[in-house]
């Protein structure tokens, strides 16, 4: 029998299939677009698909390992645990051996995942401004996929810590990070964000659950990131962008993805769902802000991203 999930999830595709996808010139038409300001498209050719990732180059990789001195690990995924997972005993004579099925839909607020560009767009287009009605059917994503970033997001990290600058437990509803802030916070943890970083943004999301009960999705009001933020991280040249919150909702802007355009305007590879509250508390023990930073998603093919367990190393 197909679970509920599976089922949705089935169904919402079908639909998809028959359904036309609105061209980037018609969708919205009357409006501004905010995230115009700098774009990427067309700086690195008209078919790149791995965008400021292309930042990180050799050099800052190996900038980045020069970081490690203590060899301290940190991980910064979420204990996954998938929406179905199937158990199979296999008997082989004297000895026995055990395998395991998963089923999961890891876009949204429980798994930490990479996003590939192709996973969100606007009325002008996806990342490099494809048409998603021309790269997107059921059977997977024609550009822009997961397997673009196939040897791994390594670079230097930086944790931005809001809660500490706020001296709050957490980012609150109706009170989102901003790019100003961004700003502040970077220069009282003497730390500058630099061309090719992995900028992590630590919002007190654990803290926040617990007082909550949960970090809601995105058609409910939640605390996170502002759409001044994605200003910050384009006049860095930020690579990554990791947070354990996520877009403020409702943004001051009006914009439905007010920290998420970064993917798909400037090209910023996206680690959603990160789980930064142990992150904060080493890099206030080790008095440093910054780390060597590894995020190696799977090479899924025509995926639109992939699970994943970051890791910091001090």
């Amino acid at each position: 029998m197909t679970s509920p999930t599976r089922r949705r999830f089935l169904m919402s595709a079908a639909a998809f299939g028959g359904a036309t996808l609105m061209s980037s010139s018609s969708a919205n038409a009357q409006s501004t677009n905010p995230y115009t300001y700098r774009r990427n498209w067309g700086r690195w050719g008209a078919d790149d698909q791995k965008g400021a990732v292309n930042l990180i180059t050799p050099a800052k990789r190996a900038a980045a390992a020069a970081l490690v001195k203590s060899g301290r690990a940190v991980s910064l995924g979420r204990v996954f645990t998938p929406e179905q997972h199937y158990i199979r005993v296999n008997q082989r004579g004297t000895g026995n051996s055990v395998v395991d099925y998963y089923g999961f839909e890891y876009h949204g607020v429980a798994v930490t995942h990479v996003d590939a560009f192709v996973h969100m767009w606007d009325r002008d287009g996806m990342w490099n401004g494809r048409d998603p009605a021309k790269e997107i059917d059921t059977n997977g994503v024609r550009f822009g996929d997961i397997t673009a970033f196939g040897d791994g997001l390594i670079t230097r990290g930086v944790l931005l810590d809001v809660p500490r600058y706020r001296k709050v437990p957490h980012v609150a509803i109706g009170k989102p990070v901003t790019g100003a802030e961004l700003e502040a916070i970077a220069k009282a943890q003497n730390v500058s964000v630099e061309p090719g970083d992995a900028l992590l943004v630590y919002s007190g999301r654990e803290s926040f659950v617990k007082e909550a009960g949960r970090y809601g999705g995105v058609t409910e009001p939640r605390p996170g990131l502002d759409s001044s933020c994605a200003r910050f991280i384009r006049d860095r040249d930020v690579a990554v962008l990791a947070w354990d919150m996520h877009d403020s909702v409702p943004d001051t802007s009006g914009h439905p993805f007010p920290a998420h355009a970064v993917l798909y305007s400037y090209g910023v590879a996206l680690i959603d769902s990160t789980l930064l509250e142990p992150l904060a508390h080493a890099c206030a023990e080790e008095r440093r802000y910054e780390f060597m930073f590894m995020a190696l998603p799977l090479r899924i093919a025509r995926g639109t991203g992939s699970p994943a367990n970051p890791i910091a190393m001090f």
